[in-house]
């Protein structure tokens, strides 16, 4: 049975987690969103710091602490989706500029050994903040990855990659800035489609793998996304992901995109921090200008204004329902490739509506820059193209309920 009744632990660590993002990340916010190539470097080096001691989803290394295991048995996931959403009500693009493995740290965890897991890893426990960035998107091949046409070539003990990458969230901090890593797909066979492609961890700093532009961007300002270019850019045998000699069948790829069955609730949640953050702003100004919303009077009898604020309060919740029930599937071993999607989907369509939304409700004000709402808005948007468009996770929520292949239902 799925239950979200939090134990007092995981209770206390979302307070903890919200005093973060309140007094850390929201007096920072509209300076990074206007200094969006500035990095906030006191910011980064207490969160990795903070990042090694004690984590920000509750975790607790106090075996006799009964509320401590309540909180281990809800599940790391559902604790994850609870303390992102706290820090993206602070502000998104310093989450995500966060150091941590990020997606490419998920592919490693979904498709690689565990060798693999071990040595790539290994390095976001060390001494200096490290990134980590998946490499997926080209300029010619963006929600169609069979589209890819980074080539990776087997030269004895080494693959030779090449081709060009974009949009890499983190990108500059993973390939230049860090001793971190990119996971770059690239395929072996191009005429094979999906069949052909696969995952290469590339270590920072490997020649042949260069940061050619960084974007300036909507919103998410205070994190960097670059272009990365490969050129001959050679690594060992043995950073493929799972194994060199798999031959070359779509298991290969199937396991990568495992990757977002993981990841997709993540992002929901940081949509659904993102959305709070602007349904907070306009309860807490209603209430300063003495407005009331009547829960319970007759529907016929409230305002245009009541009946907008309740519906942004009901989508919300609905979203969260949904991202929370896809991260309980992940922690309980069920396959949540559908939930995800709808998660995912969910979220993005609600974010973007609520922030929005407050714009409108707070009139100029909202327009204005004396309130963060506008920069919401501006960042609400990314979570309906990133990790999977919106249209794209409808394509798969179809595709899953209605029992279709990618082929028969495109």
């Amino acid at each position: 049975m799925i239950d979200f009744e939090l134990s007092e632990f995981t209770r206390n660590a979302r307070k903890m987690t919200h005093m973060v993002a309140e007094q850390m990340m929201r007096p920072i916010s509209r300076h990074c969103d206007e200094h969006e190539h500035e990095k906030p470097w006191d910011f980064i080096n207490t969160m990795w710091s903070v990042s090694k001691s004690t984590s920000m989803t509750g975790s607790s290394t106090d075996g006799k602490d009964k509320e401590a295991k309540r909180a281990a048995s809800e599940g790391r996931t559902l604790a994850m989706v609870i303390a992102v959403e706290e820090l993206c009500w602070g502000d998104v693009g310093l989450y995500l500029s966060i150091p941590n493995p990020g997606l490419g740290g998920a592919a490693v965890s979904a498709a690689g050994t565990a060798e693999q897991k071990e040595r790539f890893l290994s390095r976001f426990k060390g001494d200096k903040p490290t990134w980590g960035a998946m490499a997926i998107t080209e300029p010619s091949a963006g929600s169609d990855s069979a589209a890819i046409q980074a080539t990776a070539k087997r030269d004895g003990d080494h693959w030779v990659l090449n081709g060009t990458k974009i949009f890499c969230t983190s990108g500059l901090m993973a390939a230049e800035k860090s001793e971190g890593f990119v996971v770059v797909w690239a395929s072996l066979d191009r005429s094979a489609g999906r069949a052909g492609i696969r995952a290469f961890v590339v270590d920072a700093g490997t020649p042949g793998m260069y940061v050619t532009k960084v974007e300036d961007k909507l919103g998410i300002r205070a994190s960097d996304t670059a272009t990365i270019v490969l050129e001959d850019c050679r690594i060992p045998l043995d950073n493929i992901l799972g194994s060199p000699e798999v031959p070359k069948t779509s298991q290969g790829f199937k396991g990568v995109m495992a990757t977002f069955d993981a990841t997709r609730p993540i992002v929901a949640a940081s949509a659904l921090g993102v959305a709070r953050a602007a349904l907070d702003l306009v309860r807490d100004t209603l209430k300063e200008r003495g407005i009331e919303v009547r829960y319970g009077a007759p529907p016929q009898t409230l305002t245009a204004l009541e009946r907008d604020f309740m519906e942004m309060e009901a989508q919300v919740q609905a979203a969260r329902l949904l991202t929370w029930r896809a991260a309980w599937m992940i922690d309980n071993g069920i396959k949540n490739n559908l939930e995800a999607s709808m998660c995912k989907a969910k979220a993005g369509l609600v974010v973007t509506w609520v922030t929005q939304k407050a714009v409108e409700l707070l009139g100029p004000l909202g327009y204005s820059r004396s309130l963060l709402v506008e920069k919401w808005m501006r960042d609400a948007k990314i979570s309906d193209i990133y990790e999977g468009t919106q249209q794209i996770n409808q394509l798969i929520i179809a595709r899953r309920i209605l029992g279709y292949s990618s082929e028969a239902l495109r």
